[in-house]
């Protein structure tokens, strides 16, 4: 059973609010289990069934028939640490042998922070401080299945521990709130952005792309696609500007020497080097 995902709002600036818990931004993508009877299916937030991505995550580790909310993320063997982007990459394989692979090598565990339903029960009405309680009676951890932690109202403290170990964020969440399948301001991110100095180094021909390069050590070595943030203003003058820069073109993009500059905020680096989800603060014509 598929249930709609309750979204985030989402504030610039941490906060502290006896009427919250505060929990830390998990480093993965949004996952919702169901279990009916024998049969677990697992899904994204859009809706798309990875059920045959994730088989560790096959035996939970609770009875009855349940319906979890949750983020998954990826463990890097050799590190014991989250790597950001294994998640996603594995979401993407379809090889059965791959898929073997990569749960043995960089295994997938799933922070839990919700429970929808249990045995029959729809538990979506219940407060969440009351959801929470039936989620730590009914789940017992284990190394597939985490319980995602949380702070009681002391987000900016929980906040200056995030920034400390270079986490994504963190996630606010009004104690009584019910869930529901909307975005809703009871539920709040706050994410731990970083700012890059990088360079336009090109454009993509079909939609909408600017090609990012990042200068160390004299070289300017790619660093992703800047897709977000741009206003129709910032397009017009770099239209303008790009068209005396062009240093080459293939299928897919125009090359520009790199002279225009911009400021972007993302929340930090992909283990291939490239900038996660960039946006736009300012572009330096």
């Amino acid at each position: 059973m598929f249930i709609s995902p309750m979204r985030m709002d989402a504030r610039e600036k941490p906060f502290s609010d006896q009427a919250y818990v505060f929990e830390p931004k998990i480093d993965g993508h949004r996952l919702l289990l169901s279990r009916n009877g024998a049969e677990t299916r697992l899904f994204t937030r859009e809706r798309r069934e990875c059920t045959r991505q994730y088989p560790e995550l096959l035996n939970v580790p609770a009875d009855g028939d349940i319906v979890l909310d949750g983020e998954v993320s990826c463990i890097d063997a050799e590190t014991g640490a989250e790597a950001a982007g294994l998640a996603e990459e594995r979401l993407m394989l379809a090889d059965s042998r791959k898929i073997h692979s990569f749960s043995l090598q960089k295994p997938a565990q799933y922070h839990v922070w919700d429970i929808l339903f249990y045995k029959g029960r729809d538990l979506r009405g219940l407060p969440l401080v009351r959801r929470r309680a039936i989620l730590e009676s009914v789940l017992p951890e284990n190394e597939a299945f985490r319980l995602v932690p949380q702070t009681d109202g002391h987000g900016e403290a929980l906040y200056r521990t995030i920034v400390e170990r270079h986490m994504e964020g963190m996630v606010a969440k009004r104690k009584s709130s019910p869930y529901v399948s909307r975005w809703s301001h009871d539920w709040i991110k706050i994410m731990n952005y970083r700012h890059e100095e990088v360079a336009i180094t090109g454009y993509r021909k079909d939609g909408f792309g600017w090609l990012l390069s990042k200068e160390e050590e004299g070289v300017c070595r790619p660093a992703g696609m800047l897709e977000q943030g741009v206003h129709l203003k910032h397009r017009k003058a770099f239209k303008k500007l790009s068209k005396a820069l062009v240093s080459g073109e293939d299928e897919q993009f125009v090359y520009l020497m790199p002279q225009i500059q911009a400021k972007v905020k993302s929340i930090g680096w992909t283990r291939h080097g490239l900038l996660r989800s960039p946006e736009l603060i300012e572009l330096k014509l």
